[in-house]
């Protein structure tokens, strides 16, 4: 049956892969981004998950075209990397403020129709530094270890209505913001996991299809590392 799913930061890299691959299977699909063009073939809506007034809006502009959002992916992500003495607390602020307090309002407008249906999907894309840490984004790891924490705390609280929580962790992923590392980083970077190699954008996406599937419907509050093994034992 086709559900209504909205992915925040679908238009490039994972939220694209997510986004296609929820369109694919016959879903309606909507996509949120900050910048950028809004991709072909699927419902665009321009939206800074630091705003709640514009996260209230696409909600609304979704809910009219799509009806209310079944299946939720809080994707939207931006880093600001640096080492800790050199780190601003404007840079720390703001990879928070998008990466966790983005999630947290788009997950509690989200929230609000699920429990009335009294079923849905959310899942919040972590990653694997927020279980390992990396050298010069402790901003980054402490935004994704917060959804850690917060989608299991959500599990708990919205599992008697139906509606799972989960959290993927990817790894390294090709993407255009993986592409523009220098090489020698990027291959530092790919030595370090067991199957080296980065991962593919719709590895990450069929791991997202599965836990909104029925298949998972008794999974929540797992976190799912889809990382090449690079953070087995965090």
């Amino acid at each position: 049956m086709s559900r209504s799913v909205l992915v925040t930061g679908g238009n490039r890299g994972i939220g694209l892969a997510v986004a296609r691959a929820f369109a694919d299977n016959g879903d309606r699909v909507a996509v949120t981004y900050r910048s950028g063009e809004p991709p072909e073939g699927l419902m665009g809506v321009r939206c800074d998950v630091t705003d709640p007034a514009q996260v209230d809006a696409a909600f609304k502009e979704i809910e009219e075209a799509h009806g209310d959002v079944e299946v939720l992916v809080a994707n939207a992500g931006v880093t600001r990397d640096g080492l800790l003495v050199r780190m601003s607390e404007e840079d720390f602020d703001a990879v928070l403020e998008t990466n966790l307090k983005g999630a947290f309002r788009v997950a509690k407008r989200a929230t609000l129709k699920m429990m009335r249906a009294r079923q849905g999907r959310i899942i919040l894309i972590s990653s694997a530094v927020a279980l390992a840490g990396e050298v010069g984004q402790s901003n980054y790891a402490a935004s994704k270890a917060g959804l850690v924490g917060f989608g299991r705390s959500l599990a708990r609280e919205l599992g008697a209505r139906n509606i799972t929580v989960n959290i993927v962790a990817p790894g390294l992923t090709a993407t255009d913001m993986t592409a523009s590392l220098p090489e020698e980083r990027f291959q530092h970077i790919v030595n370090q996991v067991p199957l080296r190699r980065a991962a593919e954008p719709h590895e990450i996406a069929h791991a997202v299809q599965f836990l909104a599937s029925p298949n998972a419907s008794y999974i929540t509050g797992a976190v799912l590392p889809v990382d090449g093994g690079v953070a087995m034992g965090h």
